[in-house]
């Protein structure tokens, strides 16, 4: 008898291991974007497979050769267990960059349990913009050199890859609000290969310094927001530089857009008086199709009962002149 619970017992838990491998490996195909839920949607279009892949909040990829039907979810990112980030990690706001003929994958890793700070009643998790590394624009994307690119009791975030004028590259990131009270985005200059970070970071502004996002405080005052979001940098056909970037209008998820006067991420930063999509959108970012045509990724806000719904849209953008224009919705 005891042998044969032992034997059930087995079986039951070979059965339980296998649907559940089964379950994690489950791959949807033809999903139409918009039946996607993903927050801070990235787009790599890729000339060498000549596919889509779409990565974001959540640490999974899909695939798509027309932007219209997908492929996956796919998990591609392989982090160390034994590594500051524990053993599962949250990952927020994924890009996958090609560059010198690699791939990396900038993302926010947060270990729920390490708590690095209390500020103002609210505890902070340790977080941190952080680069995996593959071959392939599909993964696996696993870590490098450093093992941590940022300061362990600084909580940051949406880090996001740029080559300055002094063709140096640099992670471009936000400091949060929670621990800053005031978010700022801020650069760090990254090693040539991007295994690592070299210096420290620099300020390039503060959420406060937007006309446009807004917050009431304490005593109802209409101040400015504290939060900074989701930057992603871009040149205009003049050569102006430009970052667009996310925040809150009271209870509205915005995107607001600032230029540098220097034309490099020194600045001085000069933010636009007013927001540039349409309300409850954000986290934006620029790609250019397959076949040429630039487009904004980026994903509607909603708050359904408490919880946050994303799904990600398209909008077509022109910047061959001065100015970052965002035109009509695009739907592939």
């Amino acid at each position: 008898m005891k042998n044969s619970l032992v034997t059930l017992s087995a079986l039951l838990l070979f059965s339980f291991t296998v649907t559940a491998q089964k379950k994690a490996r489950e791959i949807k195909k033809d999903v139409p974007l918009d039946s996607i839920v993903l927050s801070d949607p990235f787009i790599l279009a890729d000339a060498n497979t000549k596919m889509y892949y779409m990565t974001g909040t959540g640490g999974r990829l899909w695939k798509s050769k027309n932007l219209k039907l997908w492929e996956g979810p796919y998990d591609v990112a392989k982090t160390d267990d034994a590594s500051w980030m524990g053993p599962k990690p949250m990952i927020w706001a994924a890009e996958i960059h090609n560059y010198k003929n690699k791939y990396y994958y900038f993302a926010t890793f947060t270990n729920k349990a390490v708590i690095i700070d209390t500020v103002n009643g609210n505890a902070v998790e340790r977080r941190a913009s952080h680069v995996l590394v593959s071959d392939n624009p599909d993964g696996p994307f696993v870590p490098m050199k450093d093992a941590a690119y940022l300061p362990a009791n600084k909580p940051t975030l949406d880090g996001t890859f740029w080559i300055d004028k002094d063709g140096k590259p640099y992670m471009i990131y936000c400091y949060e609000w929670l621990q800053a009270v005031d978010g700022t985005i801020e650069k760090i200059e990254l090693k040539p290969d991007l295994s690592g970070t070299t210096g420290e970071g620099k300020l390039l502004f503060k959420a406060s310094d937007s006309p446009w996002s807004r917050e009431k405080d304490k005593n109802s005052k209409d101040v400015p927001n504290r939060v900074t979001d989701g930057p992603y940098l871009f040149k205009t056909g003049t050569g102006r530089l430009g970052m667009i970037w996310t925040s809150w209008v009271y209870d509205v998820y915005t995107q607001g857009v600032a230029y540098s006067q220097s034309g490099t991420l020194d600045g001085p930063w000069i933010q636009e008086k007013e927001p540039i999509t349409p309300p409850n959108y954000g986290h934006g970012m620029l790609f250019k199709t397959l076949d040429g045509k630039l487009l904004m990724a980026l994903h509607s806000h909603k708050d359904i009962k408490g919880k946050y719904h994303r799904i990600p849209h398209f909008f077509e953008v022109d910047i061959t002149g001065d100015k970052l224009v965002v035109g009509k919705a695009f739907v592939p």
